[in-house]
């Protein structure tokens, strides 16, 4: 082996979306590039993603589509390389691509798709990647020394940049660590608080048997939390629920605080029982919300809201009983005890300070030469295509500097 074939321009710890889309364009630059990924595959996440068929980005990205303690940090570099730069290399790729509501944008056969195309990509400019290979520490003395260890064997190597592509704490099983979050403490840039986001809700009071006999059972709900509102549809699950409008408010929620849910995000309930009181007097409530809401369902409610009156026709019934239930069905304040944690989390919320990283370069502004890109920083995308679209953005970004 030649000396010089330890050396590098940048070596990117992490083969993921972020890691791989910095490595081809720091490559295309003409900059020698070595990936060093821990788990036996590359790009693990995307493969899983959006059921097998990755929501890879979407139409309409803002900066309000990302959380973060700095709202302007992905500003900077969502402009520098937009949704529309992905998608022509998708084009370009002949990839056949779906979209579905909410202006995302799926691979209509499969993720592995895109996976080759980013793979492609880093072959044709000469990106090395090794797998299997597990970072063991870092130092920095005129340039970056990096002891990796690999079948066994500990050896050491040399790159002017560090790219920190490794992710963050969600989903362990296909890789998820805080590694990245110690590289930063090591050179003293700061990390916020982290928790599990995109995550389902549990329950642990009477509310978790309900769910129980619901499992299974989806409906499309407004769901609030903390001034934020989404509508999508929720599923109940034996733990509590799920479904895309709870990992999207799960992003907003904090321990104690309770969310609301609209079971008739359309309709004003109580005006609506008022009404069919008057034209439908002899329904019972019962059978009436059932042709709305699933009897599963309405039989739950019944037993929570009107159990004295369930044998009553709806005559019998005050307005202001039925405004009463109607205003539970319109905002039914449920407290979750917990999300279902990084087990299932699609992301971590929080991370490495943005406070301390370029907007435009992604390099750490005390530490030249480091560079943090994708989940591993303080910014999270709301479900639908927008954290791959930071991992592209923060990944380019990273690559034209490095």
């Amino acid at each position: 082996m030649q000396a010089d074939s330890k050396n590098y321009d940048v070596i990117i710890l992490g083969a993921g979306a972020s890691g791989l889309l910095c490595a081809m364009t720091a490559a295309q630059r003409g900059r020698r590039v070595l990936v060093i990924e821990k788990a036996n595959k590359v790009g693990k996440k995307i493969l899983m993603s959006g059921g097998g068929k990755c929501n890879f980005t979407n139409h309409i990205v803002e900066a309000d589509n990302f959380v973060s303690n700095n709202s302007h940090f992905c500003k900077a570099a969502l402009k520098r390389y937009s949704q529309w730069d992905f998608i022509a290399m998708v084009e370009r790729y002949g990839i056949e691509v779906e979209e579905r509501k909410h202006s995302q944008q799926f691979c209509k056969n499969s993720a592995k798709e895109i996976l080759a195309m980013l793979l492609d990509e880093c072959q044709q400019s000469g990106v090395e990647i090794r797998t299997s290979c597990e970072f063991v520490s870092v130092k920095n003395t005129d340039g970056y020394y990096i002891k990796i260890k690999q079948n066994g064997k500990i050896e050491t190597l040399n790159s002017q940049s560090l790219v920190v592509a490794t992710g963050a704490l969600s989903i362990p099983s296909l890789g998820g660590s805080g590694v990245g979050y110690d590289i930063a403490q090591q050179f003293g840039l700061a990390l916020t608080e982290r928790r599990a986001g995109l995550v389902p809700f549990m329950f642990s009071d009477y509310i978790k048997g309900i769910c129980e006999r619901l499992s299974g059972l989806a409906l499309e709900v407004d769901l609030s939390c903390n001034g934020q509102t989404f509508t999508e549809n929720l599923l109940f699950t034996h733990r509590g629920v799920s479904g895309p409008v709870v990992l999207q408010v799960s992003n907003y929620w904090l321990p104690s605080d309770e969310v609301s849910i609209n079971l008739l995000p359309y309709l004003d309930a109580g005006e609506w029982l008022i009404e069919a009181k008057v034209t439908q007097g002899k329904q019972l409530l019962k059978t009436l919300l059932s042709k709305k809401l699933a009897k599963a369902l309405v039989n739950e409610l019944q037993i929570l809201w009107w159990s004295n009156l369930a044998a009553s026709p709806l005559a019998e019934f005050s307005d202001k009983q039925l405004r009463m239930i109607g205003e539970k069905i319109n905002n039914w304040s449920l407290k979750p005890s917990a999300t279902e944690g990084y087990r299932t989390a699609e992301v971590t919320l929080g991370g490495v300070d943005t406070d301390g990283i370029s907007s435009k370069t992604m390099e750490a502004t005390q530490q030249t030469g480091l560079y943090f890109i994708g989940e591993v920083l303080d910014v999270t995308g709301h479900l639908g295509g927008y954290n791959f679209q930071w991992a592209w953005s923060s990944g380019y970004s990273a690559g034209l500097f490095v």
